[in-house]
């Protein structure tokens, strides 16, 4: 999502895009070791961000434990570390997150359905199957613009992903509302018109 002038962006969005360009610079940097310097070196340094990933995630999962360790202030600690994109993205990269993927998958539903505005409709969560797919059922209502149904599903299915990357996929039921009949309105016919013909 590109981000303009005039958009507000908060400091853990910006840190998030930050370790996401940082991410991708480090697989460019992987991919010119592959062709310049050889496999042998490519796999030496892949082993090496491995070890460092390692490394990190070590001291994340020990950072959760001592904030778990105090009863009064631990959750509202980890509420607010999964509260910062950086830290949540670094928390699910290492399997760490305090939330389960069903909770991850509902809140990140909730939030992006008010951007979507009134085309949406109403998104039922069907749960994730064995295979690892997350199912939904999004009912649009019967005023939504059908062209806006693909870009309503792609942005459901983007906003799950990201909540929950350990899922295999993500599948979304586009069923539409039926349409409300009109109603009839009874009135009295005006004084004078009984018996006329």
């Amino acid at each position: 999502m590109a981000v303009g002038d005039g958009d507000h962006v908060t400091p853990g969005a910006q840190d998030a895009q930050h370790a996401q360009a940082t991410g991708e610079r480090v697989e460019a940097l992987l991919a010119d070791l592959r062709e310049q310097a050889g496999p042998g070196a490519a796999a030496t340094a892949e082993e090496l961000v491995s070890c460092l990933v390692e490394l990190y995630g070590a001291g994340l999962a020990g950072i959760i434990g001592i904030i778990g360790e105090d009863a009064e202030a631990g959750g509202r600690l980890l509420d607010a570390m999964v509260a910062d994109p950086l830290v949540e993205s670094l928390l699910l990269l290492h399997d760490l997150h305090p939330l389960d993927a069903s909770t991850r998958i509902r809140r990140a539903v909730e939030e992006i359905l008010p951007q979507l505005g009134s085309h949406a409709g109403e998104v039922e969560y069907g749960g994730m199957d064995a295979h690892g797919v997350v199912h939904l059922r999004l009912e649009r209502g019967a005023h939504g613009c059908g062209s806006t149904a693909a870009t309503i599903t792609a942005t459901i299915e983007q906003a799950v992903a990201a909540a929950a990357p350990e899922a295999a996929g993500v599948d979304v039921e586009v069923v539409e509302a039926p349409a409300e009949l009109p109603l009839l309105q009874i009135t009295r016919r005006p004084a004078g018109t009984m018996g006329a013909r």
